[in-house]
């Protein structure tokens, strides 16, 4: 167990998700890094300098629907790759272009 700082809402939510993810930032590359020094996960831990958060799996889950959400849906991220997946979940790659004409 852990002594470092918990939300002041919605703790025992926060904690099931941090333990299910042994208090590990669970990206593996949705922010754009590939992690590969890391078995392509981050490497940031909660406490210290970085404070991990309980997030929707899915970085693009609007915050009124994201407040609802089981543990299940949930995943710990560190604030700088939820950022970049959120940034990257709003501007996707844009996909290869149908044909515009069948000729």
């Amino acid at each position: 167990m852990t002594t470092e700082p918990l939300p002041l809402a919605a703790t025992s939510l926060f904690r099931a998700v941090m333990v299910a993810a042994d208090w590990r930032c669970q990206c593996t590359g949705q922010c754009g890094h590939r992690h590969t020094r890391t078995e392509d996960r981050c490497q940031r831990t909660h406490g210290g300098r970085v404070l991990l958060m309980a997030a929707p799996a899915d970085p693009s889950t609007p915050d009124r629907d994201a407040a609802a959400l089981p543990a299940a849906a949930l995943r710990v991220w560190c604030p700088g790759c939820h950022t970049a997946a959120r940034r990257t979940r709003a501007h996707p790659e844009p996909a290869m272009q149908e044909r515009l004409f069948d000729i």
